[in-house]
């Protein structure tokens, strides 16, 4: 029977200021926090108050804006 995988152990002191410098430029280079965490097997929680240790400036929700739809004359039809 396969083991389950482990989580994580807790992180405190110097391991936590390590893993908090290890992941900020990971995410200021693009990557997201769920993509974070599930890279490193850590919560979304867990991984978002790393970032806040390391400095980092969140970026906001929902990425980049969708584009608005143009109408266009005759598009669509009449009621």
């Amino acid at each position: 029977m396969p083991n389950p995988k482990k989580p994580p152990a807790y992180l405190t002191g110097h391991d936590r200021q390590r893993e908090a410098e290890r992941l900020a430029p990971l995410y200021r280079a693009g990557a997201t926090i769920r993509q974070l965490a599930a890279d490193t097997g850590r919560s979304y929680g867990v991984t978002r108050n790393l970032l806040l240790f390391a400095g980092v400036k969140l970026r906001q929700r929902g990425g980049e804006p969708r584009p608005t739809p143009t109408s266009t004359p005759g598009a669509g039809g009449s009621r």
